[in-house]
């Protein structure tokens, strides 16, 4: 669209945030009665993260967060969006409750609402308890949707008096596909489609259950799940590369945001996988429950770093690799598709990170045009951000790329704006510099550099501004009313 005479500034209630996962800052990972998570073991698994890399210490955000919230409350910060770590809660999944791990985060609460900063909480970033992988596989049992939803439940009645921005499930897509299907994250198998159907269909009840629960107690919650959306433009004109792009948004997208939305899977989706005799197996009243949790959340949750291109696959073509670029070192990626259906070629006209996504800012105006069209929902990006090589010289941190690259996605979100997408929220990738899951340190996303490297003894963890915090800074300030001058 071209809409003319808009206002420039952003709507005066929108929230500017930025985000973390606790499994990624906080550290302290055995300490005051925490248990052990999946994510725990599995980066003690030999070659599965760079350099061995583990959240042991994190950037110690569990010790440091008061300077962390002081930094944030310096940057004008609305909103902070953080997880959970269910074993702080729940030591062993489910039982007895560790009081300690709800002291830590009424104390981060508390303090993000004294420094007026809205506290966004998301549910589940990944760290299942091991407890519940070992009792049961975790996900691949229906019984988790009752651990879950007992989980959930808890940090509704503890936290829902003061947190009414509520994230259920974070990347549903990307923890199952990287767990069942590249053997990328945990239980690290391998090409398990039926069981990787099976889960997520675990993970839908999971969010849906949850959703009620919370809305049964605090009504005017605000609540969604967070859907890592990578749009998909069409490799040409041709008819097949069109129906290609099709298929690859009814798998590969429409498939976690129909249910969110809908309560219901994508007709096409669903004839596939039925074709191949991995289609998720139902219980009575799941449709029902489905449905009325879609009628009852509030937004979409949209992580946002990339598009793709989608083009015809033939049936003798490329399958799904699990080899991704952890080192930084471009080009290292290889293109993946679905034999006979589709495949993700490179975009030639557009650049690349180090870790070889592809950056498009109007990308993320697609989305939400996309998004509005489909569910007329409002939005909440969740996620959004750079990975690079920072370096600290002399003191400072000089990110222009970062600033370069938030500008011109900030642009476009206000150009989705003002064609009628309503956007509630912008949370950047991240806050403070963390551990990036099986990227190790080196790829840093922060506002704020944290003086640490890959060996566990390295560095101070002391926390340096960089550029971009000073330019997040006035742009909050301004309310993005200066983006393009």
């Amino acid at each position: 669209m071209l809409i003319k005479d808009t206002n420039k500034e952003f709507p005066k209630d929108f929230l500017w945030g930025s985000a973390s996962a606790a499994y990624q800052v906080e550290g302290a990972w055995d300490e005051d009665g925490k248990g052990r998570s999946v994510w725990d073991e599995f980066v003690r698994i030999p070659g599965k993260t760079f350099k061995a890399t583990t959240g042991d210490k994190a950037v110690d955000h569990y010790h440091r967060f008061e300077e962390d919230v002081a930094l944030m409350k310096e940057m004008g910060l609305k909103t902070y969006r953080f997880s959970i770590a269910w074993t702080r809660i729940f030591p062993n999944g489910k039982g007895e409750v560790n009081e300690e791990g709800i002291a830590f985060y009424d104390r981060l609460i508390n303090e993000l609402i004294n420094n007026d900063i809205t506290p966004m909480i998301t549910v589940f970033h990944w760290d299942l308890p091991q407890a519940l992988q070992d009792e049961y596989n975790g996900w691949e049992s229906r019984k988790i949707v009752d651990d879950f939803v007992n989980y959930a439940s808890m940090l509704f009645s503890r936290f829902g008096d003061r947190v009414k921005h509520w994230i259920i499930l974070n990347e549903q897509n990307v923890f199952t596909s990287h767990g069942w299907l590249m053997g990328m994250h945990p239980p690290g198998k391998v090409q398990d489609m039926k069981m990787f159907y099976q889960v997520n269909h675990h993970a839908f009840m999971a969010h849906a259950k949850s959703v009620l629960a919370l809305k049964a107690l605090w009504p005017d919650a605000l609540v969604g799940s967070s859907f890592a959306f990578g749009p998909a433009y069409a490799k040409s004109e041709k008819p097949e590369d069109a129906m290609a792009k099709m298929d690859y948004d009814d798998l590969q997208s429409y498939y976690w945001m129909d249910v969110y939305a809908y309560g219901r899977y994508p007709r096409a989706a669903l004839a596939q996988l039925k074709s191949m005799g991995i289609a998720p197996e139902f219980e009575a009243g799941d449709d029902e429950i489905l449905k009325l949790a879609a009628q009852n959340i509030d937004f979409m949750g949209v992580n946002y770093y990339q598009t793709t291109v989608a083009e015809y696959n033939p049936i003798d073509g490329v399958g799904m690799s699990n080899k991704i670029n952890t080192t930084g070192k471009k080009g290292t990626s290889e293109i993946q598709g679905m034999p006979g259906i589709y495949k993700n070629p490179k975009n030639e006209y557009l650049k690349t990170t180090d870790w070889d996504w592809t950056i498009d800012p109007e990308g993320l105006r697609f989305a939400c045009r996309d998004i509005t069209s489909r569910y007329d929902l409002p939005i909440v990006i969740s996620e959004n951000g750079l990975g690079a090589f920072d370096h600290l010289e002399n003191g400072k941190v000089h990110d222009p790329y970062r600033i370069e690259y938030l500008k011109a996605h900030l642009i476009e979100l206000k150009k989705a704006i003002d064609e009628g997408c309503r956007v509630l929220a912008y949370c950047t990738w991240s806050f403070t510099d963390l551990l990036s899951w099986l990227n190790g340190y080196q790829k840093r996303y922060g506002f704020v550099f944290v003086d640490r490297e890959e060996d566990e003894e390295s560095g101070t963890l002391n926390r340096i501004p960089k550029d971009s915090f000073y330019w997040y800074q006035y742009t909050i300030k301004t309310n993005g009313s200066e983006l393009e001058e």
